[in-house]
């Protein structure tokens, strides 16, 4: 095998890629980790100090997928030798009776994840610098808590690279040409492969056009802001404050979610599970600050503790496909041929079990979860013109 072929190619060196590639590698394939942009960068969705791993979802297929992810998690740990997850438990609120909130609390239940109901009346104790809107229900999945991003690109893109895996970041793919063996284009070289894994998250579509596909993914530019406290400590993860997520509220029917003061001293992590579409090589043109305001709303009611103006503002972008779920598929045409995208913002704490699954499905083996919520055909069946 020439130094320009390989057994796997994988595009797009973010969580669901990078840990694809390692999967492959420990598979004892001959695997290249292709990155558009000079590692690490802050151009996509894998990038910042954290996110919120946690099971309280409103279906089951995702808690299960989770009960896998924690022990892939725990092992890439130990592999790595690298601490990439702290258990903080996770506070959800929401309105009482409705269907957001209710069905989080019963599918972990169902699933025997533990959880501790709150009232109205001991919410205070547990939570004094948090204000509980009335008619809102409480309840905090315990084993929820902190990823610790940058820290696990950086982890599983070293184990790869022990495995043999090589790395060509600065390399953006300008072309590809499907086939039994695939050859990809980049500005610097041309590479074949037997099997193609595309996992190039906002700039997935602009992949797909050369191998005759579209999905409907939108890509949206998400304001992350930080907002700090008036009197240090009060929302600190070394004082045990959890993360949580709002699952709907006065201040917008999209989620609100945030994490603990730790990657910035003093400053609580809070944001809009929604944004305004962007292109993502253009997305510092996109300006908008409707959900900065509507975090300041919730903020001044909810979160007295917090100054109401976020002290800092980055961005984050999601890639969301019509119904938030993913796309783990092949390409329709094209067998050798492995799409992950449209993560939609909730994807990173599903990266490891991601990675094997992409791996399975690339490399003609039966994933061990039901993929029928991923496949492409779910949009075909609604819009005939994808293909």
């Amino acid at each position: 095998m020439s130094d320009g072929e390989f057994d796997c190619v994988v595009i797009g060196a973010g969580v669901q890629g990078s840990f694809t590639a390692y999967q492959l590698a420990k598979r004892n394939k001959k695997t290249l980790l292709l990155e558009q942009f000079v590692l690490p960068h802050t151009r996509g969705s894998s990038h910042g100090q954290t996110r919120i791993i946690r099971k309280a979802y409103e279906e089951d297929f995702y808690v299960r997928m989770m009960e896998e992810s924690y022990k892939l998690w725990s092992q890439m740990e130990k592999e790595a030798g690298v601490k990439l997850y702290r258990q903080t438990g996770l506070l959800v609120m929401g309105p009482e009776k409705t269907e957001n909130y209710e069905i989080r609390k019963k599918i972990l239940q169902k699933n025997n994840v533990p959880m501790v109901q709150l009232t109205p009346e001991n919410f205070g104790l547990h939570f004094p610098n948090v204000s509980l809107a009335e008619g809102h229900g409480a309840f905090v999945e315990l084993t929820a808590g902190v990823l610790y991003a940058d820290r696990t690109l950086k982890a599983v893109q070293g184990q790869f690279q022990k495995l043999g895996g090589v790395i060509r970041d600065n390399e953006k793919v300008t072309d590809i040409k499907p086939g039994s063996l695939v050859t990809v284009s980049t500005l610097n070289g041309v590479y074949r492969t037997k099997r193609l894994v595309i996992t190039a998250g906002p700039w997935t579509n602009k992949l797909l056009v050369d191998i005759g596909i579209q999905l409907p993914l939108e890509v949206v530019k998400i304001n992350v802001c930080y907002w700090r406290e008036k009197v240090q400590g009060s929302y600190d993860v070394k004082q045990r404050f959890p993360c949580f997520l709002q699952t709907e509220g006065e201040e917008s029917s999209h989620n609100i979610y945030g994490l603990p003061a730790n990657e910035y001293p003093g400053m609580v992590k809070i944001c809009l599970h929604s944004g305004s579409s962007t292109d993502p090589d253009q997305r510092d043109k996109q300006t908008d600050r409707s959900d900065i305001d509507t975090l300041q709303r919730f903020v001044s009611r909810r979160f007295t503790g917090l100054f109401p103006e976020p002290a800092v503002v980055e961005s984050c972008l999601y890639t969301v496909t019509p119904d938030d779920h993913f796309v783990l598929d092949h390409h329709p045409a094209y067998p050798n041929i492995v799409i992950g995208a449209g993560f939609s913002g909730h994807g990173f704490k599903f990266g490891p079990v991601v990675g094997q699954i992409l791996c399975d499905l690339s490399l003609g083996e039966v994933p061990s979860f039901d993929l029928s919520p991923f496949r492409i055909r779910r949009f075909q069946e609604k819009n005939k013109s994808l293909l």
